[in-house]
């Protein structure tokens, strides 16, 4: 009787922790996209767009942190592609960047699903599709991340909150675009820019005396932007994933795939105001304007528009300097326990990438370390994890830029999982566009400066609260610093976000590495993995 009481008790205690361990199981959210072609007019000209769920912009995702996100895409296009998830860190999980380098593109005609966690991460994000020139077509939309309730956020909820993807737009399709790229031609100067996939007239309503978040992304190709709204101030509290300091602006700059988010409140008269996104270091200036409604408003929006910052680059280096860490907030963050001390970390490595526009067989490309990227039939992440020999080596580029021409290559650089290194990005030399990097493992932004980088520079760094920042813009002729904390093991793009830079050769890869083969440091090749060039036949 007492041994059949014990067998009991056990069983009742298993039975209890196996609920326990269901319960714990963070939620999942489903979603099924099919990506078409369709008509759109955003400036008045029908064109070709690409649509999701005959959308654009594409549906927006709303999540809580660590939810489980399971997307399937439908590809009903003439082409295939894929869809990068821009500033989702992919925890031990490459596999689902969504870049060519990770993965084979969706062929047409056929789907595929995606399979993911937004883990450890409270803030505003995009995604959009990463293969050939088809962003310039649409396929873009919000990903905004929620906390959960036992995670408080360094400000009170607000009434209410509004996603703005801002970007400039091309009349021509994607194709004609990446037609001219190919004939070795630089892009035209954009048509317009958009606001939520219109130049004017898209409005937000709010109570009067209440606070809205407005969260602002860069979905253009090329060109950064300075937003505004007509008598209201910008509270800036988080921009990427990290809670700022809070500090007031009459405007800000954001560049191309950059997000921020700003709280706003309605404070003035019952009327309606102009929102505002005009685009920065270009000749002409573009501009688009949305409304902010004040729900007891029987007043249109009137007089000038509020007027923002013309050319200066100093003006925009100034401001990003005043950009500072919330090291108060008790949110979730996107770098490891620790980061918050990095000034005291050793960097392991330092390495110093510049950007250059050249040449080769006398057509327009981009290149980094003088290596112009080209991507292989075989996606990087396949071959290593099937080592595939002959798809990349890691002696193709240089930690540090060398005199001589560009040349062709398949760039990859390798470091060791769990260290520190530090990344100097120096611009091309272009007079009125800034070199964005995309750098996919948040980043902390140490330091930006004109000119040529030293190694002296690196006493006036900020190695106390500097942001964290997926997406670090890189003014012209000037530099950039940033830290990067190797934490998650796997292939990771470095890109320009400049879309047609990336697209001419402007990027590299990361092969953050462990010799351990363990689900502790990466997941295991999804059994639904696309398997194409040398890797196709193989066994996942």
């Amino acid at each position: 009787m007492r041994q059949t009481l014990v067998i009991q008790l056990v069983i009742g205690a298993l039975a209890c922790l196996s609920v326990l361990v269901v319960e714990a199981e963070d939620p999942y959210r489903y979603f099924t996209w099919t990506v078409t072609y369709g008509p759109i007019s955003p400036l008045g000209v029908p064109q070709q767009g690409i649509l999701i769920n005959g959308q654009f912009p594409g549906p927006r995702i709303d999540c809580v942190t660590n939810d489980n996100i399971i997307v399937t895409v439908i590809n009903k296009l003439d082409q295939p592609f894929l869809i990068t998830w821009n500033g989702i860190n992919q925890r031990k999980n490459s596999w689902q960047d969504g870049v060519l380098g990770t993965n084979c593109p969706i062929p047409p005609q056929s789907s595929h699903q995606y399979r993911f966690q937004a883990k450890d991460q409270i803030g505003t994000f995009t995604y959009f599709l990463s293969t050939l020139m088809q962003r310039a077509s649409g396929g873009f939309g919000g990903f905004n991340v929620y906390s959960r309730p036992m995670i408080p956020v360094p400000f009170a909820p607000p009434a209410g909150d509004f996603t703005l993807l801002v970007g400039d737009w091309y009349k021509s399709s994607h194709k004609a675009l990446q037609q001219t790229l190919d004939s070795g031609k630089a892009l035209p100067f954009p048509d317009g820019i958009l606001i939520n996939g219109s130049p004017k007239s898209t409005s937000f309503v709010g109570e009067r005396g209440k606070t809205y978040m407005f969260r602002v992304s860069n979905v253009g190709l090329s060109t950064s932007f300075n937003f505004r709204i007509q008598g209201h101030t910008l509270k800036l509290v988080e921009m990427e994933g990290s809670h700022t300091v809070q500090q007031v602006y009459e405007s800000l700059d954001v560049h191309v795939g950059q997000s921020v988010a700003v709280l706003v409140t309605l404070n003035q008269a019952p009327k309606d105001y102009y929102i505002v996104a005009s685009t920065r270091f270009t000749k002409p200036i573009i501009t688009a304007t949305g409304i902010l409604h004040y729900s007891n408003s029987h007043t249109p929006a009137s007089g000038p528009l509020p007027i923002g910052p013309t050319y200066q680059v100093h003006w925009s280096m100034k401001q990003a300097r005043t950009f500072r860490w919330n090291l108060t907030a008790s949110a979730a963050r996107p770098n490891p326990q620790g980061s918050f001390h990095y000034g005291a970390i050793k960097p392991a490595r330092t390495i110093v990438l510049a950007n250059s526009a050249s040449r080769i067989n006398g057509k327009l490309r981009y290149a980094v370390n003088r290596v112009s990227y080209v991507n292989p039939d075989t996606p990087l992440k396949l071959a290593d994890y099937f080592n595939i020999p002959g798809v990349f080596n890691l002696n193709t580029i240089l930690d540090k830029p060398t005199p001589g021409s560009a040349f062709f290559g398949t760039s990859v650089i390798e470091l060791p999982c769990m260290t520190m290194w530090k990344l100097s990005s120096k611009t091309m030399r272009t007079p009125f566009n800034p070199g964005i990097l995309m750098v996919k493992s948040s980043g902390l932004l140490g330091e930006y400066g004109n000119n040529q980088w030293t190694a002296a520079l690196r006493n006036r760094y900020n190695l106390y609260d500097a942001t964290t920042r997926h997406t670090v813009q890189v003014y012209p002729n000037s530099w950039s610093a940033i830290y990067v904390s190797l934490d998650n093991k796997g292939m990771w793009n470095l890109r320009s976000s400049m879309w047609a830079r990336q697209y001419l050769g402007q990027q590299l890869y990361f092969r953050v590495w462990s010799n351990e083969r363990s689900l502790y440091t990466e997941y295991d090749i999804p059994r639904n993995a696309i398997l194409c060039g040398k890797a196709q036949g193989r066994h996942t």
